[in-house]
C-alpha cells in the first residue's frame, strides 16, 4: 500500500508546486477562457480567466512513468491519457488563441476520437485480455459477437468520453465528480498499476482542485477534460463494469442526456425543456442554486453512484 500511496503523494506536491507557475505562464500568451455570449452575468465574469490548467496532470503521468517505466498496463493507461488529451489540448489553444468560444468543430474532434480508440482497442483486447462479453454477475455475461462488440465499445468509449468532457462547466464540477469514481477503480481493480494510476490522478485532480474551485484561479479545459474520459471509459472496459456504468457514471450521462434532450425537444416544439445544459447550468439558472452548491451535490451523487458500485460489485461480480 505504501508503495501506491508514494507516487500519488508526491503527484499532489508537485502539482500544488507547478499549477502555480502554470497559471502565470498561461496569464502571458494570453490562453484565456473566451464566454458564450448566452451565459448569464456570472459566468461572463470569468472572461481571461486562464484556461488549460488541466495541463498539470501530466505531472502525475511524469509520476506514474517513472515508477512503473517498463510496465505496458502503465503504459497503455498513459498513452489513452495522452490521446484524448491531444485532443482537448487541440481544442482549447483554439478556444483560447482564436477567443472562439465554438473550438474545433465537433467532427474534427469525434473523428480523431473514434481513430484513437480504435487503435487503443486494438492494443488493449490482448494486453488486457479482453473478451467480447459483457458481465452482469459473476455467473452471468451477455457475450456478443466480435464484431458488435467491437462497434459498441466503441461507440461507449467515445460517448461516455465525451459525456465526462461535458461536466467540465463549473468552478471544480469534474474533478469533485471524477475522484469518486477514479476511487471506484481503485478499489475493484486486481491490477497494481490500475490501482496506482487511479491513486494518481485523484492525487493530481485533488492539487488542481486548490486553484479550480470557486472562485477558479484557472479552468481545466478540454485538454484535462478529455483525458479523464479517455481514461475513466477504457478503465470501464478493463475491469470489465460496462454493465455499471448507468450509475457509476450517472453525472456524466445526465450532462450529455440533457444536452441530447435539449437538442430534439427544441427542433420538435421550438421550445426549451431545460433553461440551459449541460444539465448544471438549468440549476444555477432556474433555481438559483450557487457554483458551490451544484458542485457540492453533484459530487454527493457521484460518491452515492460509487459506493452502489461498490456494494453490487461486492457482492455481485
Amino acid at each position: 500500500m505504501l508503495l501506491q500511496l508514494a507516487p500519488a503523494f508526491i503527484t499532489f506536491l508537485l502539482t500544488v508546486l507547478f499549477a502555480p507557475l502554470l497559471i502565470l505562464t498561461l496569464k502571458k500568451l494570453k490562453l484565456t477562457q473566451p464566454i458564450r455570449v448566452e451565459l448569464p452575468q456570472d459566468h461572463q465574469e470569468k472572461k481571461g480567466t486562464p484556461l488549460m490548467l488541466g495541463s498539470v496532470f501530466f505531472v502525475g503521468i511524469f509520476v506514474a512513468l517513472y515508477y512503473y517505466t517498463t510496465s505496458p498496463i502503465m503504459l497503455f493507461l498513459i498513452a489513452t491519457f495522452i490521446l484524448f488529451s491531444f485532443i482537448g489540448f487541440l481544442d482549447d489553444f483554439w478556444k483560447a488563441s482564436k477567443q472562439d468560444p465554438g473550438g474545433v468543430s465537433g467532427k474534427t474532434k469525434l473523428k480523431f476520437q473514434f481513430a484513437f480508440t480504435i487503435l487503443l482497442l486494438y492494443v488493449g483486447i490482448d494486453l488486457f485480455n479482453i473478451d467480447t462479453s459483457i458481465r452482469v454477475t459473476e455467473s452471468l455475461n451477455i457475450v456478443l459477437p466480435y464484431i458488435i462488440y467491437l462497434i459498441l465499445i466503441t461507440l461507449f468509449i467515445v460517448g461516455t468520453a465525451n459525456a465526462i468532457n461535458f461536466t467540465d462547466g463549473m468552478d471544480g464540477l469534474l474533478g469533485m465528480v471524477a475522484i469518486p469514481t477514479y476511487f471506484f477503480f481503485f478499489v475493484i481493480s486486481e491490477y497494481t498499476e490500475v490501482k496506482v494510476f487511479c491513486l494518481v490522478m485523484i492525487a493530481t485532480i485533488l492539487g488542481f482542485l486548490i486553484y479550480n474551485l470557486y472562485p477558479a484561479k484557472a479552468f481545466m479545459g478540454d485538454t484535462g477534460s478529455l483525458a479523464i474520459g479517455g481514461t475513466l471509459s477504457f478503465l470501464a472496459i478493463i475491469e470489465n463494469v460496462e454493465i455499471l456504468i448507468p450509475i457509476l457514471f450517472i453525472i456524466y450521462l445526465a450532462e450529455q442526456l440533457s444536452v441530447i434532450i435539449q437538442v430534439a425537444y427544441f427542433k420538435r416544439t421550438k421550445k426549451k425543456l431545460f433553461r440551459f445544459t449541460p444539465i448544471h447550468y438549468h440549476y444555477g439558472i432556474k433555481y438559483g442554486w450557487s457554483e458551490n452548491m451544484i458542485v457540492t451535490i453533484f459530487a454527493m451523487v457521484s460518491w452515492a453512484a460509487c459506493g452502489i458500485c461498490l456494494i453490487y460489485y461486492e457482492l455481485f461480480m
